[in-house]
Order: structure tokens, then sequence, then C-alpha cells
């Protein structure tokens, strides 16, 4: 499969699991999970997501992680009911994207600096 391909379907994963995400993860101590990026193997059999969510709490971060993994399961199988056009849905890896979380840790740094 071409490069081209596994990025027009690592956006539509990131289009389609986004609602479902949020559908199926419901819980007011973190709220809203934004999807920042996707990522599908080349073999088609994994899609690394990437995510964020509005606290930088440790405790929250864990809490928020320990929700979507219970639930991954059932966000493959919702998944799996939008995109019918590929044989097999990868298997869905969730990762917390640290990048943002960090970028605000620095911008609190160079305010306390001023």
């Amino acid at each position: 499969m071409s490069s081209v391909t596994i990025e027009r379907l690592a956006s539509l994963i990131q289009r389609e699991l986004a609602p479902i995400v949020n559908t199926e993860v419901k819980d007011k101590s973190f709220g809203y999970i934004n999807l920042t990026e996707v990522k599908v193997t080349k073999d088609l059999s994994f899609a690394t997501i990437y995510y964020t969510i509005l606290s930088d709490d440790p405790k929250v971060i864990e809490h928020a992680k320990e929700a979507i993994e219970e639930k991954k399961v059932v966000i493959r199988m919702e998944l799996a009911k939008k995109i019918k056009n590929i044989r097999k849905i990868p298997d869905l890896i969730f990762k917390f994207d640290e990048a943002l979380a960090y970028g605000n840790h620095i911008d609190r740094l160079l305010k306390t600096i001023k």
C-alpha cells in the first residue's frame, strides 16, 4: 500500500475516531479528548493514536489513560462500523501526546522568568 493511501487512512481514522472516543469515554475529571495525530503501520496492522486532554495533572492523565484502555475494544468495534472499505481495522494503540504538556511547561517557565 502506498504512503499516500496510508496517510489517507490515518486521516480517516482520526476523523471518525474523535467523536467515537468522546462518546465512549465520558468523564468530567478530564473532559474532552483531543486526537492530535494518527500513525498507521505500513502493513495496516496497528494504528497509534496520539491524544491530549486539557489537564496536565499526572493523576488526571493516568485516569484518562485507564478510561481509554478500558473502552478500547468498544472504540475499535465502533470504528469498524464507520470504516467499511478496508478488510481489517488496525489494532489501536493510544498514547498520550506529551508535546502539548511540554509546551505548556515551557510557557510557564518563560512567564516566571519575566
